[in-house]
């Protein structure tokens, strides 16, 4: 059901991110040790977002393939670095298409978004909640995908106003109220600020070195790596975390 992970922090090649590190992204397509609801390899596409030095706006990379497929990845992932990065590998749910642009990240402006997971009925259950966005939205989604829906939500709270944390909550909560037993992991950064929510699958985060990494699984066998528990709110910085659960009890 996808792997996702977003890096803030002193500048690093992006190789380390998706093919240097012991369970780099790239081993997490093809070996996942985690992969609860469904699906055995994320091979449906990948995606990898970067802020460039200075730079206001993140660069994507996106390919409908799999991430170790694509013979341009490694040369360019050598050769950039980067301090702030989203990047995902898709493993389509049966009966969505598999497309470039249905790859996360996802994204607007400053914003990289992703989703791990799956909404439960879909599409019918989510009408209601497709009938608060602006039709224009409706009309121009990613893709025809729970995940280019789920931002949507994400970045019409964002456009309102509401700070990261708040609009993961606030779309988390209110699709498991009306999609009941959805999984909703969801990442999103800006280059200084990463929120994430874990509702159904795995996520893991270490914070050292001034640098912080959140990932669907550790990236290393560092023992300084700490599962999220589930049901809650991420909220990080370069040199700060804080979980919160994502609805009181």
């Amino acid at each position: 059901m996808c792997r996702h992970l977003a890096y803030l922090g002193p500048p690093v090649p992006l190789k380390n991110l998706l093919f240097d590190a012991p369970h780099a992204l790239c081993r997490q397509a093809w070996a996942p040790r985690d992969m609860r609801g469904g699906g055995t390899v994320n091979v449906d596409g990948f995606g990898v977002g970067w802020f460039p030095a200075g730079a206001a706006e993140p660069v994507r990379y996106r390919r409908a393939t799999p991430i170790w497929s694509d013979p341009s990845l490694m040369a360019l992932a050598g050769a950039t670095t980067s301090g702030a990065v989203l990047a995902a590998v898709r493993s389509a749910t049966a009966g969505m298409p598999v497309t470039e642009s249905a790859a996360a990240p996802f994204a607007e402006g400053p914003w990289l978004f992703s989703h791990n997971g799956r909404v439960t009925g879909w599409p019918d259950s989510m009408t209601k909640l497709a009938e608060t966005l602006p039709v224009r939205d409706l009309l121009t989604l990613d893709a025809p995908t729970d995940a280019a829906l789920l931002w949507a939500l994400v970045r019409h709270r964002l456009r309102s106003g509401a700070g990261p944390g708040a609009a993961l909550r606030d779309v988390a909560v209110s699709v498991r109220a009306t999609a009941p037993d959805s999984r909703l992991n969801l990442l999103l950064t800006d280059g200084r600020r990463i929120a994430a929510t874990t509702r159904g699958h795995a996520l893991s985060c270490v914070n050292r070195q001034r640098a912080v990494t959140v990932s669907s699984e550790p990236l290393d066998d560092d023992p300084a790596w700490t599962e999220v528990p589930d049901d809650h709110l991420l909220e990080a910085t370069r040199s700060t975390l804080d979980l919160t659960p994502l609805e009181a009890s």
